[in-house]
């Protein structure tokens, strides 16, 4: 047993960060783990992917956020194993493995990308859910079009610059819309010896768009996406995938040379070296508490949770749910170690938005105030300003979405060398 109860956190994502900063100065020691040495504002990848920003801008280091908390100490490394008896973790950086005790665990790994047993489409498919998947995705959006200026047939020179994105949430739809936007308002600029017209189709097997979001948003969402230009197929799955063909159920084909995955997400494999029977899609099972059922001081939250609402539905992969399950979880094991009764998960929806391009977007404020257009396009702006983490950071995403928004422009439009496994399997 260490002088003070110590605290173990693993990921330093929402929920991960929100739990440390919420143990920041308090009388006990903590320690967070993760693999990457920055924390990442995800809601804003798509906007890397689509050379609208740097990726700095949307990172930040995690231990200059917690220089200043003696109680908190940042190890990078990866969690291999959990004695939920003896109070263990193993952890692996590069290859070495060493083990750290624990009076209380917080799993806080986040999630991975769903295929839904068609784990073969990773070969071919380009996921957006970390930095280095937008720095990736960025590489290939800007190759492709440096490729069709080559070009000398026009059927490859279309298949070069036509995009599938898969998945009509709001990942799926922002990352469509801005694609669109970069291929048919920037890049084509560019390229004046060749009459490049991107094509941008997002599929979503459901019959409509953002599901969590009402019927009026919906239909709004969809408009709004037709609007722009990009194509939508509405209650159609992809059966097959190739290198550049994209198959749907209905028998079409799309010769695309880029296809992003946004349908979906399962939980870390973390879950699996807890030992217990896993929910649906790989999420842990866990209390009101947010302590995780039958392994005593562990907590989880986020992605990778299986916690029922009041709707008997479990609470949706979004960054305030884990924000606050996070805080939450810091509450009751401050109050076990007082002696006090822990309190049960209340969420507090604040709404949920997403945005489609220049002006347009959809809002869903409170649960009852829906917007869209303009209006829901500002809050979506001022929301994302607020919770980015850093001074710099907001002032330089202010500065560069002011510059994109006059100019049409993207300044950072940089192909970088170092990401490319998926691009060399495409050859």
């Amino acid at each position: 047993m260490h002088e003070k109860p110590r605290v173990i956190i693993i990921g330093a994502g929402f929920g991960g960060m929100f739990a440390a900063k919420a143990l920041a100065g308090k009388a006990v020691d903590v320690l967070l783990i993760d693999r990457n040495n920055f924390h990442t504002f995800t809601p804003l990848l798509y906007q890397v992917a689509t050379s609208a920003l740097d990726p700095s801008e949307i990172a930040y280091p995690v231990r200059r956020i917690f220089q200043r908390a003696e109680n908190v100490r940042v190890l990078l490394g990866e969690l291999t194993a959990i004695d939920h008896l003896g109070r263990t973790i193993t952890l692996r950086n590069e290859n070495q493995e060493y083990s750290e005790a624990y009076d209380y665990l917080i799993l806080a790994a986040g999630s991975t990308p769903a295929y839904f047993g068609h784990e073969r489409f990773k070969q071919h498919a380009l996921d957006l859910r970390t930095l280095g998947d937008a720095v990736e995705l960025r590489n290939h959006i800007l190759r492709a079009f440096e490729r069709a200026v080559w070009e000398t047939h026009e059927s490859r020179r279309r298949q070069l610059t036509t995009i599938v994105v898969v998945g009509g949430g709001p990942t799926g739809i922002e990352t469509a819309g801005a694609i669109h936007e970069l291929y048919n308002h920037v890049l084509d600029k560019e390229f004046p010896q060749r009459n490049l017209q991107a094509r941008v189709v997002l599929v979503e097997m459901a019959p409509e768009l953002l599901g969590n979001f009402p019927e009026k948003l919906r239909k709004a969402a969809l408009e709004q996406l037709q609007d722009v230009g990009v194509e939508v197929r509405l209650g159609i799955p992809v059966v097959d995938v190739g290198p550049e063909l994209v198959k749907l159920s209905d028998g079409t084909d799309i010769e695309a040379g880029t296809l992003v995955w946004a349908a979906g997400a399962q939980a870390s494999p973390v879950g699996e070296l807890l030992g217990v029977e896993l929910a649906s899609l790989g999420r842990v099972p866990v209390e009101g508490t947010m302590q995780v059922k039958g392994r005593e001081r562990i907590y989880a939250l986020g992605d990778m949770v299986y916690l029922e609402g009041p709707d008997g539905a479990p609470y949706p992969m979004l960054s305030p749910v884990a924000i606050q399950q996070g805080e939450l979880a810091v509450a009751n094991i401050l109050a076990d170690i007082a002696g006090r009764r822990q309190n049960e998960f209340v969420y507090n929806d604040r709404g949920i938005m997403a945005t489609i391009g220049r002006s347009k977007a959809v809002a869903w404020l409170y649960n009852r105030i829906p917007l869209r257009g303009y209006i829901a396009w500002v809050v979506w702006l001022v929301f994302h300003l607020i919770s980015l983490i850093g001074f710099r950071n907001r002032l330089n995403v202010i500065v560069n979405w002011m510059w994109n928004y006059f100019t049409y422009d993207r300044s950072v439009r940089i192909i970088l060398e170092q990401a490319q496994s998926k691009e060399l399997r495409r050859k």
